[in-house]
């Protein structure tokens, strides 16, 4: 699939990406510098940070001193994602709209070529915010960046015969992801976003962010190593 004039993609960061356990300064500085260059060539993007291990060794403090409720620890990963998002925004001054978006579904007025956007409200993954800025925006294609190469049958770190996806269905991924989203959840796209993807119709494509070439690749139209959901 070609670029048409001023395409708007929504790319979610995973934390993995950003905050894999210390602040990853290689992967921003080449993922500033791939997005730029997208931009020149006419791209916009709406960008929305993941929480990572910040949000987990917070939560995980929280609940040591004091057991915290579902809606609690939803809280303290939102503001991990603000904080995350704020250093993007930050990173891409002179591009980026001057405010982090924190309500995917209203209408932002930005010249700027950049958005970015974090975590809204309890019971909502980044993963989702990002099908509903797509949703709100009119962008068709999203790019999930996080830590592994592929979405798998199974774990591939427990089961030995999991296999590769390339290309799935909606209805085949969910299939393979757990019916409702927890805090904290490990998977390749949260189900409540899954569902929401598969009602507007939304690409989202899956890559590992340590492996930006398969990003533009897929950004371009090109043949990629990564999962497409569609």
């Amino acid at each position: 699939m070609n670029a048409s004039p001023r395409e708007r993609i929504v790319v979610s960061v995973g934390g993995s990406c950003i905050v894999p356990d210390g602040i990853d300064t290689d992967f921003l500085t080449r993922f500033k510098t791939l997005i730029l260059e997208k931009v020149q060539r006419g791209f916009t993007f709406s960008i929305i940070a993941g929480g990572g291990k910040t949000a987990r060794r917070y939560q995980d403090a929280a609940n040591q001193v004091t057991p915290l409720s579902r809606q609690d620890l939803d809280w303290i990963g939102i503001h991990a994602t603000r904080l995350n998002a704020q250093l993007l925004r930050n990173i891409f001054v002179g591009y980026a709209h001057q405010q982090v978006v924190k309500n995917p579904t209203i209408d932002v007025d930005a010249e700027e070529p950049i958005i970015i956007a974090a975590g809204w409200q309890p019971g909502c993954s980044t993963d989702y915010d990002a099908v509903l800025m797509a949703k709100n925006q009119g962008a068709t294609r999203l790019v999930n960046l996080s830590n592994i190469d592929y979405v798998y049958t199974a774990d591939p770190k427990k089961d030995p015969h999991a296999k590769k996806i390339e290309e799935t269905s909606w209805a085949e991924f969910r299939k393979l992801i757990p019916e409702e989203w927890d805090p904290g959840l490990s998977s390749p796209f949260d189900p409540i976003a899954a569902k929401e993807a598969e009602a507007i119709g939304l690409e989202v494509a899956i890559i590992n962010g340590a492996k930006l070439e398969e990003f533009s690749k897929y950004i371009e139209g090109d043949s990629f190593v990564g999962t497409v959901i569609s």
